[in-house]
C-alpha cells in the first residue's frame, strides 16, 4: 500500500491499518477537483481513510452533503471494481475497475459547465 508516494509496509502477517490513494490516483482526483473549482462547481473537499475504504468527497458548499463521493474499496477489486462514484443523494452513478472511467461522468459535467 502506498500513500502520496510513500510505501507503507505492514508487519509480516498483518494487513495495513487503512486504505489510501496512491500518488497517481490522488493527482487525478485533485486535478478534477481543481478544474471543478475553477468552473465554480465545487468549493470544498474532504477525505476519509479507514481500514476498508478511502473516500474523497467534493462539496458545493461546506455545510451541504457532498455533491459527489469517490470511493476506493480494494476488497471489491475482483468483483464489480474497487472504484465507485456516488451522487449527492447517495445513489451509485458509476462503478468500475479503473479510476478514469469512473470519474468520466463528472468530467463530462465539467465540459457542459464550461460550454455554458
Amino acid at each position: 500500500m502506498s500513500f502520496l508516494g510513500e510505501t507503507v509496509v505492514a508487519f509480516p502477517g498483518r494487513q495495513p491499518q487503512q486504505v489510501g490513494f496512491d500518488r497517481e490516483e490522488l493527482n487525478r482526483i485533485l486535478d478534477l477537483y481543481g478544474r471543478m473549482v475553477a468552473a465554480g462547481q465545487w468549493r470544498d473537499y474532504a477525505m476519509d481513510f479507514t481500514r476498508d475504504v478511502a473516500v474523497f468527497a467534493a462539496f458545493r458548499r461546506a455545510a451541504e452533503r457532498p455533491q459527489v463521493r469517490i470511493e476506493k474499496r480494494p476488497a471489491l477489486r475482483n468483483k464489480q471494481g474497487m472504484w465507485t462514484l456516488f451522487g449527492e443523494h447517495g445513489q451509485v452513478l458509476k462503478r468500475g475497475h479503473e479510476l478514469p472511467g469512473v470519474i468520466a461522468p463528472v468530467e463530462r459535467r465539467l465540459l457542459k459547465a464550461i460550454d455554458e
